[in-house]
């Protein structure tokens, strides 16, 4: 959008704005290291066109992801970049006072990986204190991460192990079912965890079907916890 299509929309009531936290870290050898950031902009996309009355902001790309030096967590596998918590919620508070200085009234922070969460549960307590006499509010939409989809996948008979909790099933089957370039197929082997190729699950048993399912659950739980916070955040 330019500025000034931007300005007429709010002006017209689509006073609701997404901002996608993302994360660019290291998914296995067979998933891009912007896969965060791939996902969540589709998926705000999505939720933003169901809403009919929200835009969707630009992804932040990069969130706390370990430390530099010494190496933790994923910065000890070679494309992940990280900033500390402090930094990524100034961002966020920086971003969410741009958009409200903008004319937005409900400023909603979809989160879509864990290393994001607490992060932005602070900010949005942190700003929903000081703007409590004011029209805006920040929410942060727990409903979406992790969502559903592993359990779901569980439900359907595939094991736990599986399953996984980092480059497993669940962004796999999002990604085959979005855009499979994104994926190297045929590096698609099982797990061998943080000290191994960096992957905690079996994503070759991801299917497109399971990623449509997955995505659709969190797509419509952020649609459904916008709403609901909308009303309940307000006396």
């Amino acid at each position: 959008m330019t500025w000034t299509e931007l300005r007429d929309a709010v002006a017209a009531g689509t006073t609701t704005i997404i901002i996608p936290t993302g994360g660019t870290e290291q998914n296995g050898p067979h998933m891009v290291l912007g896969k965060h950031n791939h996902l969540v902009r589709y998926k705000a996309g999505d939720i933003a066109t169901r809403r009919g009355d929200a835009l969707v902001a630009p992804v932040m790309a990069h969130v706390p992801e370990g430390d530099v030096y010494p190496p933790t967590s994923h910065m000890r596998f070679p494309g992940t970049i990280t900033t500390p918590p402090d930094v990524f919620q100034q961002l966020l508070d920086y971003f969410a006072r741009s958009l409200k200085q903008h004319g937005f009234l409900d400023i909603a922070l979809l989160g879509d990986s864990g290393g994001n969460q607490a992060s932005q549960t602070a900010v949005a307590e942190r700003l929903n204190r000081e703007w409590a006499a004011t029209s805006v509010r920040v929410h942060h939409l727990t409903d979406y991460y992790p969502g559903r989809g592993d359990e779901w996948l569980v439900e359907q008979g595939v094991p736990v192990e599986d399953v996984g909790t980092h480059a497993g099933m669940h962004d796999t089957a999002s990604l085959l079912f979005l855009d499979a370039s994104k994926l190297r197929l045929d590096q698609m082997e099982r797990g061998t965890g943080p000290g191994g190729n960096g992957v905690v699950g079996h994503p070759g048993r991801s299917t497109a079907a399971f990623g449509e399912r997955i995505l659709e659950m969190q797509i419509e739980a952020a649609v459904r916890q916008i709403e609901q916070l909308r009303v309940s955040s307000r006396p």
